[in-house]
């Protein structure tokens, strides 16, 4: 064995013992990133907007009440991301905390967990014009062709709960799918799950995927709803992301290959394409997500990794522009991580995070460029602050750490 090797192995002997979790609380961005003026977004804080109108009483309520969360450390990393914003009381601090900027290109759902996982995407996607039409012709022509469609509504940029009111009824009407994107490298599309079928909705997305290869598109999602008439549409928990796959492996290849447990909970191994991932556990909503988070917890064996992403933050939330929907998720998420801290074993490392922000109180409906946070707990993680990072790959090295991986090619451990 070449001496370098064996120094690796030393450096980093093998812990199947151990476990990791990571929760990504999506779209909790904590303050405008330095690049943040490039995307339009100077100013964006999630977490600080909503803080700020929870404390002046503007959304007719009290300040926010996540003492847990602020006793990991969210209080004072997100005054350090952000001056502006009142540190909040934290009392004693019991976990490690920062922030870290993103090093992709983009601040949209696929770079930010990737680079969580150790690979920053950092060439640009294929993004659609704000046009109307919106997708090149050919693209929607050849979709309606091997699709067998009779046509497609939408072709533009909008919000998903917008467009469903506006062309939900004629989609009934006519059974053309609702096509739409959005400022993320994504092709959206939405159809009634018992007019058009299930089944019928994934099939036009699996042709769809491999049409927008040539645009170098990240995602193709099924967005299935319900009802009758506008004012009725609701999205259906049966959505499902068509990922193009990692461009090269991530921790959780690493991990996969090395033998350990990969569990994805919620849309996680749909964002990896199923990459890594040893079992897929969907939940639908945050309430459920915890549930199967804190299973995890409970079960999970030695030496595994548990991913889960807490979707309400950005779809239910931060793209509908809902602050106090916003700041009572925050809440509830609050409440239930004593059940994750009760049920960690020796040796558990737990990092919560984000992988973009979605200001609610932002101008339209889109992601914003921001600043996340890192929290890492558990039984014998010490405390104290790790500063602001400049890339998520942080996460993603110190896991490989901590587990005994080989460590990943971008990342710097803040263990």
């Amino acid at each position: 064995m070449p001496a370098e090797q064996k120094w690796m192995r030393r450096q980093h002997p093998e812990r199947p013992d151990l476990r990791a979790i990571v929760a990504v609380l999506d779209s909790f961005g904590i303050g405008s990133a330095p690049d943040a003026g490039r995307f339009g977004d100077a100013g964006a804080n999630t977490f600080g907007h909503i803080a700020n109108l929870c404390a002046n009483g503007t959304l007719g309520r009290g300040p926010l009440h996540i003492p847990n969360l602020l006793s990991l450390g969210l209080g004072l990393a997100a005054h350090d991301t952000d001056p502006s914003v009142a540190a909040l009381a934290s009392g004693e601090i019991v976990g490690r905390y920062g922030a870290a900027a993103e090093r992709s290109k983009g601040k949209d759902t696929p770079s930010g967990h990737w680079e969580m996982m150790g690979l920053p995407v950092e060439t640009d996607w294929g993004y659609f014009p704000r046009t109307v039409p919106t997708f090149p012709a050919a693209l929607t022509d050849t979709l309606i062709e091997r699709a067998r469609l009779p046509g497609i509504l939408g072709n533009c940029h909008a919000s998903g709960t917008e467009i469903l009111e506006k062309l939900g009824a004629e989609h009934i009407q006519t059974g053309k799918p609702i096509c739409y994107t959005s400022a993320d490298s994504v092709f959206q599309i939405a159809a009634h799950e018992r007019h058009f079928g299930l089944e019928r909705l994934y099939e036009v997305c699996e042709i769809a995927r491999k049409l927008v290869d040539d645009y170098n598109v990240g995602r193709v999602i099924a967005r299935p709803f319900l009802g009758e008439r506008a004012g009725e549409f609701k999205r259906t928990a049966n959505r499902h992301d068509y990922a193009t796959p990692p461009h090269a492996p991530t921790l959780l290849d690493i991990a996969k290959a090395k033998g350990r447990d990969v569990i994805g909970i919620g849309k996680i191994s749909d964002i990896f394409a199923g990459s890594g991932i040893t079992r897929n556990l969907k939940a639908d909503g945050n309430a459920k997500i915890f549930d199967a988070t804190v299973e995890c917890a409970k079960t999970a064996p030695d030496g595994s990794i548990t991913f889960a992403n807490f979707v309400d933050f950005d779809q239910s939330y931060g793209h509908r522009r809902d602050v106090p929907g916003y700041a009572g998720a925050l809440e509830a998420f609050d409440a239930r991580i004593p059940e994750i801290t009760a049920a960690l074993r020796p040796g558990d490392l737990v990092v919560f995070s984000a992988d973009h922000g979605c200001d609610p109180t932002w101008s339209g409906t889109d992601h914003t460029r921001e600043y996340v946070p890192i929290l890492a707990f558990g039984p014998g993680i010490a405390a104290g602050p790790i500063g602001i990072r400049k890339t998520f790959a942080d996460i993603g090295q110190t896991i490989a750490k901590h587990l005994g991986l080989e460590p990943l090619p971008v990342g710097t451990s803040f263990l």
